[in-house]
This record gives C-alpha cells, sequence and structure tokens, in this order.
C-alpha cells in the first residue's frame, strides 16, 4: 500500500468504518507515524492537529477503535480504516461523530439483519489470527500444522455433513456444515483467498452464459 502523504502536506485522511455494521463513525487523520503505529498495535491511532501530537483513539476514555483492516483510495490519498469499536467513538459520548446510532456493533447482532454478513466478519477474524498466530488458539493450530492438515478437516468435516444429511437431524447438519464452512475459510486463508472470492465466482456462475463463456474459454486454450 502506497499512501501520498505529501500531496496535503504530510496528512491524509481517514474515514472510519465499523467492520460489523460497515456505518462510519468519524474522520481523523493520519501521517506516517500515525499509520505505522496503527499497523503494530492494531489500535487505529491519528495525528492530533489541535496537539501536534499522535493520539489513540480510547487511550483515555478505553473506547478503542481495533483495527480490522486499511484501504487506500484510487487517488492513494484517504484512508479507509474498518475497526471495531469498544465503545462509543465521539468524545461526547454518542456511537459516532454524527450523533447516530450505531447500532449492530456486536457481530452476533448482525443475526438478526442478514446473517451471511457474518461470513465477512468470520473472514476478518481468521486473517486476523493468521497474521498475530495468538498462542492457545485452535485457529493458530491449524495454521501451523500446515495445508495439508487442513485441507484433510475440509475433507472429515464434509463427511460428516453428508452422515448428518443422509442419516441425522437438521440440528446437526447445520452444526457439521457450520465446522466444514470454517474450516473451508481457514483452508482459503491459508493460499491467500476470502470467502468472498467464492462468492464471487458463484456470483460469475449465475450468469446465463457462463457456461458458453466457459467452453469457448476452453476451447481457447485461455482457461487456467
Amino acid at each position: 500500500m502506497k499512501i501520498d502523504f505529501e500531496k496535503c502536506g504530510g496528512l491524509v485522511p481517514a474515514i472510519i468504518q465499523d467492520a460489523n455494521t460497515k456505518n462510519v463513525l468519524m474522520l481523523g487523520y493520519m501521517n506516517q507515524e500515525a499509520f505505522d503505529k496503527t499497523l503494530s498495535t492494531k489500535k487505529v491511532t491519528f495525528w492530533s492537529r489541535s496537539r501536534n501530537c499522535l493520539w489513540t483513539k480510547g487511550e483515555t476514555s478505553g473506547n478503542f477503535l481495533n483495527l480490522v483492516d486499511m484501504k487506500i483510495d484510487c487517488d492513494n490519498d484517504t484512508l479507509l480504516v474498518r475497526a471495531i469499536p469498544d465503545g462509543p467513538t465521539c468524545h461526547k459520548g454518542t456511537d459516532t461523530c454524527w450523533g447516530e446510532e450505531n447500532t449492530a456493533q456486536q457481530g452476533s447482532a448482525l443475526l438478526g439483519d442478514n446473517p451471511l454478513l457474518f461470513l465477512t466478519e468470520l473472514q476478518d477474524f481468521i486473517n486476523r489470527r493468521h497474521e498475530e498466530m495468538p498462542e492457545g488458539s485452535y485457529t493458530t493450530s491449524l495454521f501451523k500444522d500446515g495445508i495439508n492438515r487442513i485441507a484433510q478437516k475440509v475433507g472429515e468435516e464434509a463427511l460428516e455433513a453428508v452422515i448428518e444429511a443422509t442419516n441425522g437431524t437438521k440440528e446437526k447438519l447445520v452444526y457439521e456444515t457450520s465446522d466444514m464452512i470454517y474450516h473451508l475459510i481457514v483452508l482459503l486463508t491459508s493460499k491467500g483467498l476470502r470467502i468472498e472470492d467464492v462468492a464471487s465466482e458463484l456470483a460469475k456462475r449465475h450468469d446465463p452464459n457462463w457456461d458458453k463463456k466457459r467452453r469457448a474459454a476452453k476451447a481457447a486454450g485461455t482457461m487456467e
């Protein structure tokens, strides 16, 4: 990620978005030092223009913004920072700096809206496990065991799901399928992919002309 800090005198705007609800929480500014500290501590840190120093959101109030990821815009001079807030974001005690309520701050609350959105949250969580590798985490142990073991677990859980589909209950089928999807996301992550890559592939296949395009590509020898 190459950020053009010089374009705006050493600072770039950083739009803070709740990674769960997708609501915009606040706008701050980062210089290179604030950006680097955000990455190293996983706590969103800004450059205070009024105090002329670094400040980590929540260092006084305890209402930290826990980093999920950062993206740069097309001009390389604005950051979109996705984070999970520990509490109200605004210093006035409101959820956002616009006085709006940030509903569904916890990922589980998304279940009442669209449960499929949780897959992105789960993917982000597994990504963090892959980056940080905390001791005592089952996900960490899978990554340490390597791709062969992870792939084996996907196969085992898929078999369990098949058994429940043919001989079990609906509740157990959902349980085993959940295990299978979790391990599948771990497998995708270990290969540098995300569950959204699978969703994109399925979206392509939903195109009525997908099979025709696939056959044409195969005939032309351009399929990977």
